[in-house]
């Protein structure tokens, strides 16, 4: 197979095939964190996703998937495993059991920058409350290592974790303390899109974690690479060295910024709303943008209570309505109006004046049919603010 080494030139390295068999399926639902439903030879199916992840940013209707055939001697309930998913026709590597072989080759091939030629590597390496991904021989010296697996991507830009990981931030604080001892440990995230150039905390969905491994940078060795996967689930593009831009973590890693709330309504209402008086409100999901100067993550836990005084337009709302979630954009500049600006080109309807009485908008309220969180627009305009927006703060590549 072909790949790409760290200078960006074509090298030829040759490596056996992850899957025997791997057969294509259209993603239709995921009832659960480990199951999806999808269409295999126009056959409804349900196959096992090993991979807890939200994966939002992945599953739409009529998305390509790749899948196996499970071991029988394995047991459970489905004939097939969802392996991988198309994004814009390119492959990304979904099974985490595959991470760590990976992690392996790629050591052993001397792609990582400061594992080069391990004289021994043993997996599951037991120290403390953890149990680590690997201890290497290096020198003579122990290298403990700890592999993350990375699909939240943008275009240049990845991102871990894309859900809260307090596992994540225990390993991190364990493998600093390991280092101030006098062993050498490192944390390796492996980025399954060829296209990534930098790599990214994700600090709007765990804010404590970007902290946690900006805080322990020096201690711990950081790699992030980046790898690619052909259609035939080949490994190609290997070991790509990622940009870990620490200043601009370092600037965006904190807790104020923009957020959007989405709430359900299960049946057409009219509702009081304070200054606005009573406002008829569609069946359907709402998406309310906000901020908070400080104190981002307080701002939106008190959306989520229902116990509280009415103050602002999304109080009245959100007494009427269910929560659905909360999504913040952590950032060091405004960009509430411009959530608002986005979301107002993608919504069905528009709530007129709601939450923008400080502003020139014409509200900040956006009705949906569909569940937001499953749709590609939303998504996209996400994305945007949470990684693509940032690539204005880096050079380019």
């Amino acid at each position: 197979m072909t790949g790409r080494n760290l200078s960006g030139t074509i090298t030829v390295m040759k490596s056996p095939p992850f899957f025997s068999t791997v057969v294509k399926g259209a993603f239709l639902g995921r009832p659960n964190r480990f199951i999806v439903e999808c269409r295999v030879k126009n056959k409804p199916i349900r196959a096992y996703l090993p991979n807890p992840g939200r994966l939002w940013e992945l599953f739409f209707p009529g998305t390509v998937l790749y899948l196996t055939k499970r071991d029988a001697s394995l047991g459970g309930k489905t004939e097939f495993t969802v392996v991988a998913v198309e994004r814009v026709g390119i492959p990304i590597m979904l099974h985490t059991h595959v991470n760590n072989l990976v992690a392996r080759q790629l050591i052993e091939r001397g792609r990582i920058p400061g594992l080069e030629q391990p004289k021994a590597m043993k997996p599951e390496f037991a120290i403390g409350r953890s149990r680590f991904d690997f201890l290497l021989d290096q020198n003579g010296k122990n290298v403990i290592v700890e592999v993350k697996f990375c699909t939240l991507v943008g275009d240049k830009i990845a991102m871990f974790p894309d859900a809260v990981t307090v596992r994540g931030k225990r390993h991190l604080l364990e493998l600093a303390e390991l280092s101030k001892s006098g062993t050498k440990t490192t944390v390796i995230f492996i980025v399954h899109w060829s296209r990534a150039r930098y790599f990214m905390p994700e600090h709007h969905t765990d804010l404590e974690f970007a902290r946690t491994l900006l805080a322990v940078k020096d201690d711990v060795m950081v790699r992030a690479v980046s790898v690619g996967w052909s259609r035939d689930l080949m490994l190609e593009d290997a070991g790509r060295d990622l940009i870990i831009p620490w200043k601009l973590v370092k600037q965006e890693a904190h807790d104020s910024g923009s957020y959007i709330v989405i709430l359900r309504l299960m049946r057409d209402r009219n509702i009081f709303v304070g200054s606005l008086g009573e406002v008829r409100f569609r069946k359907g999901y709402y998406c309310c943008v906000g901020s908070a100067r400080t104190n981002l993550t307080k701002s939106i836990d008190r959306h989520w209570r229902l116990s509280k005084n009415l103050q602002w337009h999304i109080d009245y709302l959100r007494s009427e309505a269910d929560f659905h979630a909360a999504l913040p954009v952590r950032a060091s500049e405004d960009m509430e109006c411009a959530i608002a600006k986005e979301l107002s080109g993608i919504a069905e309807w528009t709530v007129p004046d709601f939450g923008s009485s400080d502003c020139n908008c014409p509200g900040h309220l956006f009705g949906m049919i569909e569940d937001p969180v499953h749709t590609p627009s939303f998504i996209k305009v996400l994305q945007y603010f949470r990684i693509d927006r940032l690539e204005k703060y880096l050079g380019n590549d």
